[in-house]
């Protein structure tokens, strides 16, 4: 008797890109609204440079990701690398700012931008995963590699839930959400050693910017 493999494992009709460019939308939106000083250059520039290339993505595979294609490959792991840039980088500026006891406004701002740079550090990691993954949606919905880099919890109970089950975006922000809230990997395990690696470093920013933003503003309402 001949086992059907879980839809993880088969090659499918491949994954929307919407869910993925309203995440990076939202992202750009925050790093627009977070103040000057924790922007990398002019205001505009690394927003404005994700907003053309995230058109030029959408516009070219607006559908289901099927297809692979080099030059779509490359823009989409660029748009994550200025996204991670602008991230690091206004992380970075508002650790310096607090360390060296600069003004960071009353302790409602502060919570504010570092809430907002909390938010940008979980998508941008959220769209990391799903766009590394077993070689991104492309090379997912392919089947080409049987080796997740990311143990799902309904990858190891198949008989708890739909045989059509398989990761989309929403299961890799979750993902994201989690380990930078626990610090540390909560039900999705990480199984190669980039995943390891990238998780490891969401956390450390997650922990880096939480201590000191709720330490800083526990001071401010002293």
């Amino acid at each position: 008797m001949e086992i059907e493999m879980p839809a993880w494992k088969r090659r499918t009709d491949g994954e929307q890109r919407w869910p993925a460019a309203v995440a990076i939308a939202v992202l750009i939106a925050l790093e627009w609204l977070l103040p000057d000083r924790l922007s990398l250059g002019p205001r505009w520039l690394l927003p404005g440079l994700q907003v053309v290339i995230i058109g030029v993505i959408v516009a070219a595979n607006p559908g289901r990701m099927r297809k692979s294609s080099p030059m779509l490959r490359t823009m989409s792991l660029l748009l994550i690398a200025v996204a991670s840039l602008a991230n690091v980088y206004s992380v970075a500026r508002l650790v310096l700012d607090i360390v060296g006891h600069h003004d960071t406004g009353s302790a409602g701002d502060l919570l504010m931008t570092g809430g907002g740079i909390y938010l940008i550090n979980v998508l941008t990691f959220a769209v990391w995963f799903w766009e590394l993954d077993r070689g991104g949606p492309v090379e997912r919905a392919a089947g080409s590699d049987p080796y997740p880099d990311f143990l799902f919890p309904p990858m190891t109970s198949p008989d708890m839930t739909k045989k059509d089950w398989e990761p989309y975006f929403l299961d890799y922000f979750y993902l994201a959400f989690t380990n930078a809230t626990a610090f540390s990997p909560t039900d999705t395990l990480p199984l190669s050693r980039w995943a390891k690696f990238v998780m490891a470093l969401e956390s450390a920013i997650a922990l880096v910017t939480a201590a000191l933003v709720i330490a800083k503003a526990v001071n401010a309402l002293q």
